[in-house]
């Protein structure tokens, strides 16, 4: 029984308790938020607000107890339970305080624009996501790559190239965005080339570093073997630069979406949801305009996942 004991952490709930703990913080704050659904102006908004707070206490003690331990579950699960807290807190808060919808909409709004407007926002998620910020990603990718290499195999391209890459990435998207899309067009092309000249930097950066990063006794001892430079190029320099690679990978997949989301903005055919959010902020359609960037958020997250999960399978295959 010792043994059990001194398992759990010092400071967390007793063993077994933490889903008890979790369970109370949320149902009260669902209960919370199912009174304030009767009021339509609640007169006196702090104690509310103290309900909102005393909830939280409970559902930080669960959230605590499940984060620990090393187990999947404990690597998931507080994330999105502290998810669901903060939403529900959100839409209590919101109602008690009697935020106008104009201003900012409650999370079941959101849900509901979400559901309501879906077939629109699913139409301007997968133009912005697959015509321009996935296919600007590859573009940018591949031309990153191969100027990778050209600046390893060319020494004096490192010295004059490298220096204005850095200093041409530092461009602001919004001052880079609209002379390219007064330059190509209004079309999905011009937020094309601009999610390819926001990617092509950082994976230039990248990848130059992690060729570099190869260890001289590595080389020492290919050259021993009497290696081509090619067998040298795959067997020890490509396992070197790949998690360099992937890190430039994971912040250009980031910068894509966000800038052909912000490209939109400055002139677009009427698609994508940089449009979608800029003429429903104009019409004051905030719950639509949330839905959307929840909705961005997915597809980015989503998209540094599957980028992540890439990196896992082939950098452990190369240092294998």
């Amino acid at each position: 029984m010792a043994s059990r004991t001194m398992m759990v952490p010092a400071g967390l709930p007793r063993r077994g308790s933490g889903p008890l703990w979790l369970a109370a913080g949320l149902l009260g704050l669902t209960l919370l938020i199912a009174l304030l659904a009767r009021q339509e102006a609640p007169a006196a908004p702090w104690p509310w607000a103290l309900g909102v707070l005393l909830c939280l206490v409970p559902s930080g003690l669960g959230i605590r107890w499940l984060a620990a331990g090393e187990h999947r579950a404990a690597r998931t699960l507080p994330a999105a339970f502290t998810l669901l807290s903060a939403v529900l807190a959100t839409e209590a808060l919101l109602r008690a305080y009697a935020v106008p919808a104009g201003l900012i909409p409650t999370p079941s709004k959101v849900l509901a624009a979400l559901w309501n407007a879906r077939v629109v926002l699913l139409q301007d998620t997968l133009y912005t996501f697959a015509l321009e910020a996935l296919l600007g990603f590859v573009v940018g990718t591949l031309a990153g790559l191969l100027l990778s290499l050209l600046v390893v195999r060319v020494s004096f391209l490192e010295r004059g190239l490298l220096p204005y890459a850095a200093l041409f990435s530092s461009i602001p998207i919004v001052a880079l965005a609209p002379v390219v899309v007064k330059a190509v067009g209004l079309e999905w092309p011009s937020k094309l080339v601009v999610v390819a000249i926001t990617v092509l930097f950082p994976v230039v950066v990248g990848t130059v570093r992690g060729l570099r990063e190869t260890n001289a006794l590595h080389l020492d001892l290919m050259h021993s073997y009497a290696a081509s430079p090619a067998q040298t190029f795959r067997d020890v320099r490509i396992p070197t630069a790949l998690p360099f690679v992937f890190n430039a990978l994971k912040i250009a997949s980031t910068l894509a979406l966000i800038s052909a989301i912000v490209a939109e903005f400055f002139g677009t055919d009427g698609h994508g949801l940089g449009f979608r959010i800029q003429i429903e902020v104009g019409r004051f359609n905030l719950d639509i305009v949330w839905a959307a960037i929840v909705l961005s958020s997915i597809v980015g997250l989503t998209f540094f996942a599957l980028i992540n999960g890439l990196e896992r399978r082939f950098v452990v295959t190369g240092s294998a």
